[in-house]
């Protein structure tokens, strides 16, 4: 009988393994789960050296995963960036500007945000961008809208980015002031990378930097008992800050990146064919860039996402503007088959039905064309009753956010621009039903924490977990705590070419556990989100402890 490292008993053991979901103990040899079972069936196991770990009335549950995030995003940001509670007004970013300010050089940029993009509309005016001139001391500033799509930046960064009422730059929106011609600062998508881009010029993040920005990155998502995610959108610095850390073996998690085809809101170099040529090169042991990501539409606030009908009417757009995607059907086959030829999958940013029946368009000729590659809908959250069960004939998953869902300034924002539509988001009791891969991510920081409870319990009482406001939505489509876990688990694993690897407590598996307080999905809905994490374990080794 071989020996394990480690033997890991417990009232309750979760495995997310249908064929033993819960277990008394399981045994940890060389970083793998080696066997599961009883107590008496892993004390067979034990060994003089084996650590025995016992937590009692704690539960343990598989490492949890994330399909969704920007890690390093997050990172840079709580370390080298202002760093703004999207609930802020106006006057307390500005007071929060002006602080910073007075710490740096004259000519030092202050990036950060998020702002929420409920201020975009009053930001929009030559008056509101001097206030910002005033409080940086003229210094470049640019602010991240909370969906991370869209930027606010003063008069001094739009001069450096060259944008001018005389220089508008291609792709996205730039919007001007209706008084004085000038532009006002709002950049939707693409139009603020240029400002990206004057910033990289500057200097930017060193190496040193892009490294620390992922690895804080990785200690948070630790911190709530996660231990694998897909990073959505990468750049070459964030792929060399990845692979930096697992050669160093300080890397913590499994992490799947998803090199970007097109790029509406990083402003990174390179994308596209180029990056993929470079991709290979950062692979290790735990980082596989082993996905694309194409950004076929925009956000549904900004009225960039594509709807099969059309948004609320307004005086820009008129009453039948549906929205566009950034791509045709041949040039998103194209780029499926070129990216499926080499053996990568592709997560596709759709936050329309729209978009998403033209990737499901797409996928069924990619099948037809005998390709196997695996692809996401990101985000999935509107998708027409006729298309749900097109995921699963097409094996197309879900990626979910139910974090960004309800409520908070986005649904606000959704109601503003798709009246009730925007009460019927998330149909996730319908693509489980209708046996479609359903794959939760956080889309941190786009979400202000990547709190797997909170996306738990979210899925299972469609209210919002911290109680932050009243009602639910559409609560038709809630599912059970049990499915839920399989979200954040086998099933996110699973849809990003992990399954074999992590997401369930099995025998061969990475032995990627985290340790609960108590057994969250086994009590009431709404108290999921209050059970504190104990410890988190990567490959068998504790890399989070509460304390």
């Amino acid at each position: 009988m071989t020996t394990a490292e480690l033997i890991v008993t417990g009232s309750v053991i979760r495995t997310a393994d249908h064929r033993a979901p819960i277990v008394e103990a399981f045994a940890v040899r060389d970083g793998r789960i080696l066997d599961v079972g009883t107590r008496a069936e892993m004390d067979a196991h034990r060994g003089p050296d084996t650590r025995m770990l016992d937590v009692g009335d704690a539960a343990v549950y598989p490492g949890f995963v994330d399909v969704h995030n920007h890690h390093a995003l997050a990172g840079r940001t709580e370390l080298f960036e202002l760093s703004l509670p999207p609930s802020l007004g106006l006057d307390d970013i500005l007071d929060l500007v002006r602080e910073k300010a007075c710490a740096l050089p004259p000519d030092a940029w202050i990036v950060g945000g998020p702002v929420s993009t409920t201020l975009l509309p009053g930001l929009a005016n030559s008056s509101v961008r001097q206030r910002l001139d005033e409080a940086a001391g003229g210094r470049p500033v640019v602010l991240v809208e909370d969906s991370r799509h869209n930027r606010w930046a003063s008069t001094r960064a739009l001069q450096l980015a060259g944008i001018t009422a005389d220089s508008i730059p291609s792709g996205g929106v730039t919007v001007f002031d209706p008084d004085d011609g000038t532009p006002t600062g709002v950049l939707f998508e693409a139009a603020g990378i240029p400002v990206q881009e004057a910033y990289d010029r500057s200097g930017g993040l060193t190496g040193e930097q892009h490294v620390a920005a992922s690895r804080r990155g990785v200690e948070i998502l630790n911190s709530y008992g996660i231990t694998t995610f897909q990073d959505a959108g990468v750049s070459t610095d964030i792929l060399a800050a990845l692979a930096t850390l697992d050669r160093s073996h300080e890397l913590t998690a499994w992490v799947v990146s998803s090199l970007l085809i097109n790029d509406e809101i990083f402003g990174f170099d390179p994308i596209g064919t180029p990056l993929i040529d470079l991709g290979e090169q950062f692979r290790t042991p735990h980082h596989r860039p082993d996905f694309v990501k194409i950004f076929l539409d925009g956000v549904p606030p900004a009225r960039t996402a594509s709807f099969l009908e059309p948004y609320m009417a307004d005086a820009v757009h008129g009453a039948h503007f549906h929205g566009e995607t950034t791509m045709d059907f041949d040039e998103l086959h194209t780029w499926l088959r070129s990216v499926a030829e080499r053996g990568l999958g592709a997560k596709v940013h759709c936050t329309g039905d729209g978009s998403a029946r033209l990737v499901l368009d797409v996928a069924e000729r990619i099948r037809s064309d005998g390709f196997t590659t695996p692809i996401q809908i990101a985000h999935g959250q509107f998708l027409a009753d006729d298309d749900i069960p097109r995921l699963r004939a097409l094996d197309v998953s879900a990626d979910i956010s139910p974090f960004i869902w309800f409520p908070g300034v986005i649904p606000q924002a959704l109601a503003e621009v798709l009246g009730d539509r925007a009460e019927h988001s998330q149909p996730n009791r319908a693509l489980l039903d209708a046996g479609a891969l359903v794959a939760g991510g956080s889309d941190w920081p786009v979400s202000e924490s990547p709190n797997t409870l909170e996306g738990l319990q979210g899925l299972v009482t469609r209210a919002d977990p911290l109680g932050r406001a009243p009602g639910v939505l559409w609560p038709e489509q809630a599912i059970t705590a049990e499915e839920a876990l399989q979200v954040f688990t086998i099933n996110a694993a699973t849809a990003m070419g992990l399954g074999a690897e992590t997401g369930s407590l099995t025998p061969g598996k990475s032995a990627d556990f985290v340790v609960l307080a108590r057994d969250a999905i086994a009590g009431p809905a709404d108290e999921i989100v209050h059970t504190p994490v104990r410890s988190t374990w990567f490959a068998g080794r504790e890399v989070y402890s509460a304390g």
